[in-house]
């Protein structure tokens, strides 16, 4: 991917521009990533802060957790991304996002400790109990 991607939230509120491949995407099966989007899991990636631009309305923001915060549309309520609260140096876009999310393909499960039993992909990807070798 070389040149720059857009997304947003469903009702359109919000809008971003992506302009850099990602650093690193996967599925993260962690529990507050469950508990913030209603779902299994999400399929996120990552990108140096200054390649994400919003580009149309202001973001609502919660504080997840002591060390990072999410950043949602306070209109229909979909979640776009996850950032570190103090200084961030990347950002973590959830994919589906994207006005295109094939071109953020997951290379990894993430926090696989916390997967709900009964859900599971089918496919053959490196999977770790909690954050990367690389973390």
């Amino acid at each position: 991917m070389t040149d720059s991607h857009e997304g947003g939230c469903h009702c359109g509120a919000l809008r971003y521009r992506i302009m850099a491949k990602p650093t690193e995407s996967g599925y993260c099966h962690c529990k507050i990533c469950q508990r913030t989007t209603s779902a299994p899991v999400l399929a996120w990636f990552a990108m140096p802060t200054q390649a994400f631009q919003l580009i149309v309305g202001e973001p609502k923001i919660y504080k997840s957790s002591a060390r990072g915060e999410r950043l949602f549309c306070g209109t229909c309520g979909t979640q776009l991304l996850y950032r570190d609260s103090e200084g961030p140096k990347e950002v973590y876009i959830n994919t589906a996002s994207l006005d295109d999310p094939e071109i953020a393909r997951p290379e990894k499960h993430i926090f696989t400790a916390s997967r709900i039993s009964w859900f599971d992909t089918a496919d053959d990807l490196p999977r770790y109990e909690n954050f990367t070798p690389e973390a």
